[in-house]
């Protein structure tokens, strides 16, 4: 989700740097208009100029405001711009001075929950607006009015932030509601795609292993009793149609749990494989009691029976092999062929071991892969 959407309401209210600016620059230019109409000033000019300074100065306070944040020192520098704006308002009568009041008050509550510096803010417009406006007219009603104005756009201020803040959580909430249903939906699939993996590993999986097998068995009873050519072929050619499909039922196993990293199940599905393509005896036993292991190791005992099994392929086609995954204080694995001789040369290997030795290193771990008596032997130790 991005959750930058949310802060997109309370970024667009903040007004740019060109707006903050408006209250500077009427202030400089009431000044100069100021200083054509000095008769009609209520405070001597050199008092105005002062007073026009330190509202814009203290106008720099508008550029900390930050949505959300409390005022802090931008609060005082505030509080000094209202009141120095409301001297130029009553100095300066009939100019655009009159704003600053409102401008402050608006500033004030606008972009955060108000507190008793916010309020005071709020109070010095009002006032400013008022009092001037009071004392230069002598109108009540005038002055009520103007401090009715202030108030008013002071209720809307807090109204239209309210809005804001709450179009914003509502924005979370959706957001978060969504991520939630998008969640539980691929849970939910997950769940689906792991059912349909068990069902096609436990059922077509297993089926087809028992069906290569059984015409496996056929194929050497029909060698055995002499049967034609053309028979033992169409067995044979069944035994690989079925040994294809078996091949194919674990890749689609493998897709619907999208599995990266094998797990205990797989290597057996190795030494299965093993045996119906090769016809020959393959054993796979697991000893001590089973336990979740690191991605990398369960990646590295994979890789290195499968390479052990390639070599087997490779030096000594139709050896039985044995396959032994022990429990204990570390994780040994070990597969050993037998094809009832010894290697004619104890050779050191080629990349293959190179390769298993490197991965077993990268686990902190140990292969070690000798000839036996009767054939050779592969053992991985991981330390877990």
């Amino acid at each position: 989700m991005n959750w930058t959407l949310a802060g997109r309401v309370r970024n667009s209210a903040v007004p740019g740097l060109l707006l903050r600016s408006v209250p500077a620059a009427l202030t400089i230019l009431s000044v100069l208009v100021a200083a054509q109409h000095r008769d009609e000033n209520r405070l001597p000019y050199p008092v105005i100029v002062a007073l026009g300074i330190v509202v814009v100065v203290s106008n720099v306070s508008l550029f900390w405001l930050r949505y959300g944040e409390p005022l802090g020192v931008a609060g005082y520098g505030l509080l000094v711009f209202a009141l120095a704006g409301s001297l130029l308002c009553y100095a300066l009568p009939a100019s655009v001075m009159i704003v600053v009041p409102f401008w402050a008050a608006r500033a004030a509550v606008r972009y955060y929950r108000a507190g008793p510096l916010e309020w005071v803010v709020v109070g010095v417009g009002i006032l400013g607006v008022s009092a001037p406006l009071y004392v230069t007219t002598r109108s009540a009603p005038g002055a009520i009015g103007a401090a009715f104005g202030v108030l008013a756009l002071t209720l809307a201020s807090i109204n239209r932030r309210t809005r804001e803040e709450q179009l914003e959580d509502l924005e979370v909430s959706l957001a978060r509601k969504q991520a939630a249903i998008e969640e539980h939906e691929r849970a939910a699939a997950l769940a689906e795609r792991a059912r349909i993996a068990r069902d096609v590993h436990d059922v077509l999986a297993h089926s087809l292993a028992g069906l290569s097998l059984s015409l496996q068995g056929a194929r050497l009873m029909l060698v055995r009793d002499g049967a034609s050519a053309d028979a033992i072929e169409q067995l044979t050619r069944a035994q690989g149609l079925a040994a294809d499909g078996l091949a194919e039922a674990r890749r689609a196993v493998a897709a619907l749990r999208e599995d990266v990293v094998p797990d205990v199940r797989a290597l057996a599905d190795l030494v299965t494989a093993y045996r119906l393509e090769s016809g020959a005896a393959a054993e796979f036993e697991v000893e001590g009691t089973e336990r979740e292991l690191p991605a990398e190791v369960r990646n590295a005992l994979y890789r290195t029976l499968q390479e052990a099994l390639a070599n087997t392929r490779k030096h000594a086609a139709g050896a039985p092999v044995e396959v032994l995954l022990q429990y204990a204080d570390d994780v040994r694995l070990t597969i050993e062929d037998r094809p009832g001789r010894r290697p004619p040369r104890a050779t050191t290997g080629g990349y293959g071991l190179v390769g298993m030795r490197e991965r077993a290193e990268l686990v902190h771990g140990s292969l070690t892969a000798d000839p036996t008596s009767e054939g050779w032997r592969v053992e991985l130790k991981v330390p877990v």
